[in-house]
């Protein structure tokens, strides 16, 4: 692990392998550790960068708004901290929406963009009206809040099957401090809507989407790619893709990255 200092808050990311640089970005109630498996795999290929994003894992909070174009910045702090150039980014849920802002606020630093479980439309009214609830619910009742959130991912046929995964998962969140999930929260739900970004074809873009998410509709979000160069992979399963089709998708990223 090793950290840097963006606007007086620490940045906790890992740098492995040499290569091609590929910056993994987690999803909201998760942290750089969820991609340990994808790192082992990668870094014999590439270099690997993993960033805690505000308010997550070992990355403090910076303020009561955690705005994806604040993320993104903290993602260009560490690329050129490292003096890394161009990077293909991978962004899972919330990290795919970093993942966009990066690519708009700094367009010629991105190689290629992996949009996991993610989507580049701007929150509906109703997901809005959610987001609030969902604020109001973690105030009153954290560690409730938290384990149901990471439940509720997964696709209903693996709840079972995946029970010790899901475990995991939800040890990880309850390390999210309230002002980290308060803050994101606030972050998502005032998001800009970037299918434009994905219609201008300016980099490879995959979208990889389950079809059974429990958070993002599967018909809804497959229809941002029209009229765009973007890849779609679709997967029988839940909005936890790297958890839930772990082997289905490292031959598919493997196949994107190359």
């Amino acid at each position: 692990m090793k950290t840097l200092s963006y606007k007086n808050t620490k940045i906790s990311y890992t740098d492995s392998g040499d290569g091609t640089t590929i910056v993994l970005l987690h999803g909201f109630l998760e942290n750089k550790k969820m991609w340990k498996d994808y790192v082992t795999f990668f870094s014999d290929k590439y270099r690997v960068i993993t960033i805690d994003l505000l308010g997550h894992g070992e990355s403090d909070s910076l303020g009561y708004v955690h705005s994806m174009e604040e993320n993104a910045n903290v993602v260009q702090e560490v690329l050129q901290h490292l003096k890394i150039e161009k990077a293909t980014v991978l962004g899972h849920s919330m990290g795919g929406y970093v993942g966009l802002a990066f690519a708009e606020l700094f367009p010629k630093n991105i190689n290629k963009l992996v949009l996991l479980n993610s989507t580049s439309k701007a929150d509906s009214h109703e997901k809005k009206i959610n987001r609030n609830r969902a604020i109001k619910a973690v105030k009153q009742n954290y560690v409730n809040f938290v384990s149901l959130a990471i439940g509720n991912l997964f696709s209903e046929n693996n709840r079972t099957r995946l029970a010790d995964e899901i475990e995991k998962a939800k040890v990880q969140a309850l390390k999210t401090p309230l002002q980290g999930i308060v803050a994101s929260l606030e972050g998502m739900k005032v998001r800009k809507d970037r299918e434009s970004l994905l219609k201008q074809n300016l980099f490879p873009t995959l979208l990889i989407l389950g079809k059974k998410d429990p958070v993002l509709n599967y018909e809804e979000n497959s229809t941002q790619i029209e009229n765009t160069n973007t890849k779609l992979v679709s997967f029988e399963d839940g909005h936890m893709s790297q958890i839930e089709n772990k082997e289905e998708l490292k031959t598919v990223l493997l196949d994107f990255f190359e």
